[in-house]
């Protein structure tokens, strides 16, 4: 045991009651505040996606926090922070948002299903601006646990391109695994867009043509412990967890059914510090 776990940053795909439930988005608003209720700081964060409805969930814009441009490819787009209370849980959430990334009304497929072409850039850009923010609110975690798809991306750029910082000094990062887009795959600009900050092409393992599952290992590559969030986990995607040899957490169904996962969680990130 190293020392206390005191400030955990969630940064997550999905989050009730902005969207719909599912199981991650009922995690996203139930382990916060389980571990804000022992006795914990923390953060949450999750894309501002156009259809959440700011005005019946009283969104609004950060200033102090917006402004900066995020570059990607050739291309700079504006980072707007925007922020909404959950009162009954006394939870702030953030909201990474841009026009041109997160006003349409889908989450990661268009209406006839099919994975948008852009989602690639649109994890860089989210993991990019969690990133950037949580500098500007010198708001230094011990824990960053990352949940779904679009947060996958955030495990490298602190390995690689914020490891220097000292806000991120002290962090351990967690990333709980699903199935959510495991037989997507991503444009093949991807590979070249992430490379951001100093980070070389032999430390992102994506082949030209990424997928769901290699967008996974490279989360589990730059993380310091992964949770299985639910039972049908590609098995070739179980193997290179194992394969790393760092702490990993089961899938529990019963756990997660009864709120017991909250303290299973919260032992977990004590055990990485």
């Amino acid at each position: 045991m190293g020392k206390p776990v005191n400030r955990v940053l969630f940064v997550n795909s999905e989050i009730m009651p902005f969207l719909p439930e599912t199981p991650i988005s009922k995690i996203g608003r139930c382990l916060p505040q389980g571990i804000q209720e022992r006795k914990k700081e923390i953060r949450a964060f999750m894309p501002r996606y156009g259809c959440i409805n700011e005005r019946k969930n009283q969104l609004h814009e950060v200033i102090r926090l917006s402004g900066m441009n995020i570059i990607i490819g050739d291309v700079d787009r504006p980072l707007v922070i925007k922020v909404a209370s959950i009162s009954s849980a006394r939870i702030q959430v953030y909201f990474i948002d841009n026009e041109d990334y997160f006003r349409r009304k889908q989450i990661a497929r268009d209406a006839d299903g099919k994975f948008f072409e852009d989602n690639g850039q649109r994890a860089i850009f989210f993991a990019r601006g969690v990133l950037e923010t949580v500098k500007k609110l010198r708001w230094a975690p011990d824990i960053i646990h990352c949940q779904g798809w679009i947060s996958h991306l955030v495990p490298l750029y602190l390995k690689k391109a914020y490891n220097g910082d000292p806000i991120f000094s002290g962090s351990r990062i967690v990333t709980s695994l699903y199935s959510e887009i495991a037989g997507e795959t991503f444009s093949p600009s991807f590979k070249d867009n992430v490379l951001f900050g100093g980070i070389k092409p032999a430390e992102v393992p994506l082949p030209e043509m990424p997928t769901g599952i290699n967008l996974a290992e490279t989360a589990a590559m730059y993380s310091d412990g992964i949770i299985f969030g639910d039972k049908e986990i590609d098995p070739e995607l179980v193997k290179f967890c194992e394969d790393r040899n760092i702490p990993t957490l089961p899938f529990n169904e019963e756990s997660i059914a009864s709120g017991r996962y909250i303290e299973e969680y919260d032992d977990f990130y004590q055990q990485l510090q």
